[in-house]
């Protein structure tokens, strides 16, 4: 097959797919699934091109000249896909043409399967003032029918998640905090003793990634190894603790999986974050499990916003060829996604798990968006306690703080998650959703019914 015909087949498939995911907006793109005339934030000057497998450096060149534009940086490089596509890169154009013109030339282009905007996303919590305490955390109790009953399966000793990890896509955290310090986990391919030198410092990198010293992530917003860079990495550092706060230590908080490795890929910013660096975010997880065979389990996702990326989409495919579930947080702008729909949350990918949150009297918190064919179920998220950054006049210190979102909701299932693969060995990405799901369909609330897929909340008594 030609590469001209190759792109009629690659257009037939999106159309499909904008089928399937389609936005109530007009002028949907040909190729890549969002409307060309989609108002979601996204960074100026930039976008996302996908280029067709197979197409050479002058044909690139070639087609970038259209406009006038840059390589800023290989997203995916064409060798790094297990997935058989062409390179994506991100570009900025010159300011002589509009997004929107600079967009319609580059896709007549017949090497390039798909343009996008580089959307900006945020995390999708809402706080409440923060304070230190050790108080009731609900959302794990059994003595609360509306918690996850986490402490039910904590007494049945269902509490040792030790052999597996999971994947923190969101700001950095605060991997010594002492309720998180236990659970940080480490790239097993940056960690140990060669030749007298202990390799997590050596200024090399050793596991041939790309990324010098990844010990405990990489920040892809700030392209270093520096995953914690103080108060502002707050919202991280709390669905850090909800997933797996260090429990039985008699400090603090308690998460789902006392034992569990986090690991983070750090992408949101004090600006947010770009689609950009969320597909990359995505990849280093999906990259790790593959070469160095760690049982990473899911990444938890509690961030959105912007439009449909095919690219961001492509980029959860390839978690789920690789066993990763990818747990999102469905929005806080109480707004049925199943009309409206909501990123990363809406997508069809296989392997998510979209979560609205719930209160401690069982209401569907206020601010959650729902979508009885969009989001799969309910779990705590409104007043939730967990670990914080808190500053100091030594820098940060350890502490505790409330919020409130479904970015409180989503780790409470991302913990569910890895708490059912540590008691059954060998459980695939499918298995573990399902038993998720079964979970949620055996749990009904009414303020879910016609709200979500399983009309039902998170419940682990049983994992």
């Amino acid at each position: 097959m030609n590469k001209f015909n190759e792109k009629i087949s690659l257009k037939s498939q999106a159309a499909i797919l904008m089928i399937m995911t389609a936005l109530p907006l007009t002028g949907q793109a040909e190729r890549g699934g969002n409307a060309p005339t989609d108002k979601a934030p996204s960074v100026p000057g930039e976008l996302l091109v996908q280029f067709l497998p197979g197409t050479n450096t002058a044909e690139k060149g070639r087609a970038l000249g259209r406009i006038h534009a840059e390589v800023i940086d290989k997203v995916v490089p064409e060798n790094n896909r297990q997935d058989g596509g062409g390179e994506l890169v991100l570009i900025r154009h010159q300011p002589d043409f509009t997004p929107a013109a600079a967009r319609r030339e580059l896709e007549s282009d017949p090497d390039v399967e798909f343009v996008e905007p580089n959307y900006i996303y945020t995390h999708q919590t809402t706080s409440n003032d923060t304070y230190y305490t050790n108080g009731s955390l609900w959302g794990m109790d059994s003595t609360n029918s509306y918690g996850s009953q986490a402490s039910m399966a904590w007494e049945n000793e269902k509490f040792d998640c030790g052999t597996v990890y999971v994947g923190i896509i969101d700001e950095g955290y605060m991997y010594e905090h002492v309720d998180l310090a236990a659970n940080a986990g480490k790239n097993p391919g940056e960690v140990g003793i060669k030749s007298g030198i202990d390799i997590s410092k050596d200024g090399k990198d050793n596991d041939g990634n790309g990324k010098i010293d990844d010990v405990y992530g990489w920040d892809f917003d700030g392209n270093n190894n520096s995953v914690f860079d103080g108060t502002g990495d707050d919202h991280g550092t709390h669905v850090a603790g909800t997933i797996g706060g260090v429990g039985g230590n008699g400090k603090g908080v308690a998460g789902v999986c006392w034992s569990v490795k986090l690991l983070n890929a750090k992408f949101l910013g004090s600006r947010g974050g770009t689609t950009a660096n969320a597909i990359k975010a995505v990849d280093y997880f999906t990259d790790l499990k593959i070469r160095h065979g760690i049982n990473l389990v899911a990444t938890n996702n509690s961030w959105g916003g912007g439009g449909y990326s095919k690219a961001l989409f492509d980029a959860i495919g390839r978690a789920n060829d690789a066993n990763i579930l990818f747990v999102a947080a469905a929005g806080n702008s109480a707004i049925d996604i199943d009309a409206t729909p909501s990123y990363p949350a809406s997508y069809e990918n296989a392997n998510i798990i979209s979560v609205a949150s719930i209160t401690s009297t069982g209401d569907r918190s206020s601010f959650s968006n729902y979508g009885s064919t969009s989001v799969d179920l309910g779990a705590p998220g409104s007043g939730i306690v967990s670990t914080v950054p808190v500053k100091s006049g030594r820098g940060s210190v350890s502490g505790y703080a409330s919020y409130s979102g479904t970015s409180m909701a989503t780790p409470h299932v991302t913990g569910a998650c890895a708490l059912y693969a540590a008691s059954h060995t060998g459980a695939t990405a499918a298995d573990i959703k399902s038993a998720i799901l079964t979970s949620a369909y055996n749990t009904p609330t009414p303020s879910l019914y016609g709200k979500t897929v399983t009309t039902g909340r998170l419940d682990v008594s049983n994992f």
